[in-house]
């Protein structure tokens, strides 16, 4: 996932933020709950008989990049990467940057240590750091899947991208030849250790007040982020320590395999398949107007969310490189643009870049984010609810 932050443009008016009554916001940082009812009149924009065609027009076009994309990522690790072999290849066989199956292992755990980390110090830290400052309209803003309130089931799954890397499964069995079977084997304290940090740390975010869009103050945030910190602590120091001690266990080859073919691959499967659906709801939509259509888009919008936020522990190699994490999954909106490429005609020009992609080039993140999961988020739902058109 990658974020783009864009409180300079939070802090302006053009964006047109209102907040609760001032003299309520004191009171409702003491709150038990710690309750937002921060109302964010960018996401009041509603679908009329006047922009449906436009509305779905853009939401095509975003559909379309969407599935191009999980297409584009899938092929790269299944078929060929950089006219090579694929990249799934490369990696069960240690080779471009990775020169063994312990360095190969390492980027296991830390693509589980950089998205524990996220989850706790970004994607929950970062709205609750604001939060707490008193900026309350950007703490909103600063959530992902805020116009779903699918924010919890978000990180949760993101949580679940770690147990399944560390399981070599997706269903919560442990592979034979898996990383879990591995410690367990050696060090049964460590294992029970990492397994009881990745649930604790799943049930404390879905143990958090929903949506957390609305309760951003309630300790139950803190909670959570502890238990992040927590589950990066133990992969970071101790699972790391553990996989340097035995760098020459021949086992770890067969970790890798495992890994490959059993997490990485069906979940960029499903992502194809489900994003594929997706497009097609989205056609529908577009064919047929209504709050029904609308409703089985915004369906198939979580659907196709889950295998991506459960890929985010592998967030490294093809999707990074190309640029597809951040083509695919950029947050928050600049919903001042959004509005912009519906005003200006030229939606598939302005949604679509070509080229090597650089991530410090600003011409292309300005293209990234106005499309995606969170600008076809924007386009489907509203308040948490899916948006509703009557012609």
């Amino acid at each position: 996932m990658k974020k783009y932050i864009f409180m300079t443009a939070l802090t302006a008016m053009s964006l047109g933020f209102t907040a609760c009554d001032d003299d309520n916001e004191d009171k409702k940082m003491t709150m038990p709950e710690g309750t937002s009812e921060v109302t964010i009149e960018e996401n009041n924009i509603d679908v009329t008989s006047d922009n449906i065609t436009t509305w779905t027009q853009y939401a095509t076009a975003v559909a379309n990049l969407l599935a191009k994309d999980a297409s584009d990522l899938n092929d790269a690790w299944s078929v060929s990467y950089n006219d090579g072999e694929a990249y799934a290849q490369t990696f069960k066989t240690f080779g471009g940057e990775y020169k063994s199956s312990a360095a190969c292992v390492q980027q296991i755990v830390d693509g589980c240590v950089d998205i524990a980390g996220e989850v706790g110090t970004a994607k929950i830290g970062e709205p609750r750091d604001l939060w707490e400052k008193g900026k309350y309209t950007e703490a909103v803003y600063a959530v992902e899947s805020w116009y779903s309130w699918h924010s919890i089931d978000d990180y949760s799954n993101n949580i679940l991208s770690i147990r399944n890397a560390f399981n070599g499964t997706r269903n919560n069995t442990e592979a034979v030849h898996s990383l879990a079977a591995f410690t367990k084997a050696k060090n049964a304290d460590l294992y029970a250790d990492v397994k009881g940090k990745i649930e604790a740390a799943y049930n404390a975010i879905k143990g958090m007040a929903s949506p957390f869009r609305s309760h951003i103050g309630n300790a139950s945030v803190i909670v959570a982020q502890n238990a992040c910190a927590a589950l990066v602590d133990v992969l970071q120091k101790d699972l790391t320590s553990f996989i340097s001690a035995n760098a020459e266990d021949a086992e770890l080859d067969q970790i890798v395999q495992t890994y490959v073919d059993q997490v990485v691959l069906p979940t960029y499967a499903d992502l194809v398949t489900r994003t594929a659906e997706l497009k097609q709801s989205i056609v529908t939509l577009s064919n047929q107007p209504s709050t029904a259509t609308f409703k089985a888009a915004a369906d198939k919008w979580i659907e196709a969310r889950e295998p991506w936020e459960t890929s985010e522990a592998f967030l490294f190699g093809p999707v990074a490189d190309l640029g597809l994490d951040p083509n695919m999954d950029s947050w928050p909106l600049d919903v001042d643009a959004i509005k912009e490429v519906m005003e200006s005609g030229k939606i598939e020009e302005l949604i679509k870049w070509e080229g090597e992609y650089d991530e410090e080039n600003e011409d292309i993140e300005a293209v990234q984010n106005v499309r995606g999961f969170h600008t076809l988020e924007f386009l489907l739902f509203k308040d948490g609810k899916t948006r509703t058109y009557a012609n």
